[in-house]
């Protein structure tokens, strides 16, 4: 999860058979601000996740699924700042060790993303 310019809110490593929608329903039921907008891709097209957003007023910019049978309105302008979370994933991957994975329990991967999260930050 990033924030408006791109810089990294949280992240949760997961198992790679974990779908994204139930980090990211968790993720977001954790928030503990309310932004105005949540952008994301398909991926989180879910009832669960579109009641949450309802409920907290927040404005969902997420596209529909292929599968939904009412194909719900996307404001296509906003949907293009979703490039902040690619272009947030192609700065951790400049860094060969995340890239590759030298890393190989789970809490040095997070303590790397970590300490690359807060360069991120202070630069």
């Amino acid at each position: 999860m990033v924030d408006a310019l791109g810089y990294p809110l949280r992240f949760e490593l997961t198992p790679g058979q974990d779908h994204d929608s139930v980090t990211g329903y968790r993720l977001l039921h954790e928030l503990d601000f309310c932004p105005g907008e949540v952008l994301a891709d398909r991926a989180y097209d879910t009832n669960a996740i579109l009641e949450l957003l309802q409920s907290r007023a927040i404005t969902p910019v997420i596209p529909s699924k292929r599968n939904r049978r009412v194909k719900r309105p996307l404001d296509s302008e906003a949907y293009k700042e979703r490039h902040l979370i690619e272009c947030f994933f192609n700065k951790v991957k400049n860094y060969r060790r995340l890239a590759t994975r030298y890393e190989k329990t789970a809490n040095m991967f997070i303590a790397f993303l970590t300490l690359l999260s807060i360069r991120l930050w202070l630069k």
